[in-house]
């Protein structure tokens, strides 16, 4: 399935049912008055997340959703039948915007949060609601009341546990086939990866968690080079990183310090996310090229980066039990907060 994470949809909610105009015709009934039902209430159109999507591509090719109209009122006091709402199912992580691109509407996170899209019109009234002492044959109905209706945008941005950055040809994706079950494509040319990736790494019993295959980041992706924006906003959702930096590369220092500066110019808070940095491609070097590398690398990250090889599987295990101790480690920082505030509320 094609991976789409930005797309453009049009949502309209029902309109409400007409009022009916009506009067009770009966043998033997005199003066029966009116009897015209009000009109149902058109239906909503909400945005819920779900479980099992982990793409757009099907709102690429259905743009269009409508919430039901309501029934129109009847005579012999029959009230319009409410329309249906209409559930627009996102991938959890999605978030949705107003028409400029900039409104945030809502942000879903979690499975089963919903949000109200577009409020359905109400139903008109039959005449049977203006009846009063001095008007005993109102001939007056209301029409229903329009629907609301809007364009938003869809913005996926995958939520992971752990992420995998570096410039393009980084050997990520070729970790991810060694890490996870997840096949992507790998070749020996930059940008291989054109959609970002999750798989599952399993290191046994209560150690398992979710990793992004992020495409590569070059140089000003922060200020929209490449698809520098929507792939950071992938980064965004990881909360441990692991940041790949090929060893047969003239400066990995550079390198290194490419990615750290985009991440920083797109939102300084994702500098300070945990980081892990390996060298990989070792096995294409000999032994003292890679202390050159890694000295040189360690001199601009200011600590011994891990050496990898994901085709020889050399310390792939040993990178991810270090990427499940820093999210052990971030759950239990989470709970004690949380125990915190729970003690600062109780009376």
């Amino acid at each position: 399935m094609k991976f789409l994470d930005q797309t453009k949809i049009y949502v309209k909610a029902g309109d409400g049912g007409r009022g009916s105009s009506s009067f009770r015709r009966e043998a033997y009934v005199e003066f029966g008055g009116p009897d015209g039902g009000d009109g149902g209430r058109g239906g909503h159109v909400y945005a819920e997340a779900v479980e099992g999507l982990n793409t757009l591509i099907d709102y690429r090719y259905q743009q269009h959703h409508k919430a039901e109209r309501g029934g129109h009122g009847m005579g012999k006091q029959r009230h319009g039948r409410g329309g249906e709402d209409r559930i627009v199912k996102l991938p959890v992580g999605t978030q949705i915007f107003e028409e400029d691109q900039e409104t945030l509407i809502a942000d879903l996170t979690e499975v089963g949060q919903r949000v109200l899209l577009a409020r359905g019109g109400n139903g008109g009234w039959g005449n049977l609601h203006f009846k009063t002492s001095t008007n005993r044959a109102p001939r007056r109905a209301n029409p229903g009341e329009e629907g609301e209706e809007r364009t938003v945008w869809l913005r996926l941005k995958l939520i992971a546990d752990a992420g995998l950055l570096g410039l393009p040809n980084a050997g990520k994706s070729t970790f991810m086939r060694a890490a996870t079950a997840a096949k992507p494509k790998v070749a020996d040319y930059p940008f291989t990866t054109l959609h970002p990736g999750l798989g599952v790494v399993d290191l046994g019993p209560g150690t398992r968690f979710v990793l992004a295959d992020i495409p590569g980041l070059i140089e000003g992706a922060a200020e929209g080079a490449g698809l520098g924006h929507r792939f950071l906003g992938h980064v965004e959702r990881c909360k441990v990183l692991l940041h790949l930096i090929d060893c047969t590369q003239d400066n990995p220092g550079e390198a290194w310090r490419t990615i750290r500066k985009e991440l920083e110019d797109y939102q300084p808070e994702m500098a300070n996310k945990p980081e892990i940095v390996a060298l990989t491609k070792i096995d294409a070097l000999t032994e003292e090229l890679v202390d050159a590398q890694a000295a040189e690398l360690e001199a601009a990250c200011g600590h011994k980066p891990m050496r990898l090889s994901s085709v020889a599987r050399t310390n792939v295990r040993e990178a991810l039990m270090a990427l499940a101790r820093h999210l052990g480690d971030l759950r239990i920082a989470e709970t004690e907060a949380s125990d915190e505030e729970e003690e600062d509320w109780r009376p």
